[in-house]
């Protein structure tokens, strides 16, 4: 039988909801600016002018009880398609924003039991660089494969900690936030009222802009005659949405109408931008559907047997 390995990179690398007010940690180590005192630095909040050079310091400290080794590298930070959850490319990524343009002093280091390693970091920013938000993290990762056996499948695990890097090039600053590709997907029982309907809306969420949004979703659903049928803020979207990223999310609807004709409209805001988008809807039972299919159909036949014999009389 031939095995076969699988790779994951695990750690702090993928952090969902918004930054926590403490250094970057999974337990074994964690990765904070150098400068860090009492939590009030946990992450490294710069600013800079396109063609400026920053210097700066990041501590990688070992809380286990043996001696550990880390590559370091800095990675660009994107939005995960599956919930929009912050996290950063692995090393061998291609890097285009500040993954890019930061540098550690050394690319690995070994910290004793309980210890911890400071290493200076330069961040050198391209004199064209865009404007606006750049988020990214100063990564430490392990690189040895831990085997965790499943069978026929042989899954190594790495693990890695970042601290994440929230760089802002001076200049012009776009807020721009949309909802598309609206869509609506119905499930009915056959037959009407003897069980509850259920509707999935699914959107997608896109940062337009060059700063990062902290979106908020508003859900309003309306019937015939301008009916609100549901009203309600969206909670499962991402924390924050970084510049120019776009997250695929969905809504559940349980109790949606069984018989109904109207508009799903999601309004999307953040700070200074502000937009909709509608999707009309038509909920039909499907029993009631095949009854009007048969009824059509029944109409169409005796409609064309009757020309058909008024033609003949004529």
């Amino acid at each position: 039988m031939r095995t076969i390995y699988l790779f994951l990179l695990t750690g702090a690398l993928l952090l969902v909801g918004a930054p926590a007010a403490h250094a970057a940690d999974n337990g074994s180590w964690s990765v904070y600016p150098a400068t860090a005192r009492s939590g009030q630095r946990p992450y490294f909040y710069l600013s800079a002018d396109p063609g400026a050079t920053l210097h700066d310091k990041v501590t990688v400290t070992n809380k286990t009880g043996r001696a550990q080794t880390f590559r370091l590298y800095a990675a660009d930070a994107y939005n995960t398609a599956r919930d929009g959850g912050f996290a950063v490319r692995s090393l061998d990524e291609r890097q285009r924003s500040v993954g890019a343009w930061a540098r550690t002093g050394r690319d690995r280091v070994t910290v004793g039991p309980h210890g911890s390693v400071t290493v200076p970091v330069t961040i050198a920013v391209p004199q064209d660089a865009e404007p606006g938000d750049h988020p990214g993290a100063l990564v430490a990762l392990d690189e040895r494969v831990d085997p965790a056996d499943a069978g026929a499948v042989a899954v190594g695990i790495q693990k890695a900690v970042g601290a994440r890097i929230y760089l802002r090039v001076n200049g012009p600053t776009v807020p721009a936030l949309s909802v598309d590709d609206i869509r609506v997907e119905h499930t009915q029982p056959l037959v009407p009222g003897t069980g509850k309907s259920r509707a999935v809306i699914s959107y997608t969420l896109h940062n337009r802009g060059n700063v990062t949004l902290s979106p908020k979703v508003a859900l309003k659903a309306e019937g015939l005659f301008g009916r609100t049928l549901l009203a309600r803020d969206l909670k499962r979207i991402p924390a924050e949405l970084l510049p120019r990223q776009e997250v695929r999310l969905t809504e559940r609807w349980t109790g949606a109408p069984q018989l109904e004709w109207g508009e799903i409209r999601l309004t999307a805001s953040a700070r200074d931008t502000r937009e909709s988008a509608a999707v009309g809807y038509f909920a039909l039972p499907w029993l009631m559907a095949g009854i009007l299919l048969v009824a059509v159909g029944g109409g169409t036949g005796l409609w064309i047997r009757a020309r058909r014999s008024r033609a003949r009389t004529a």
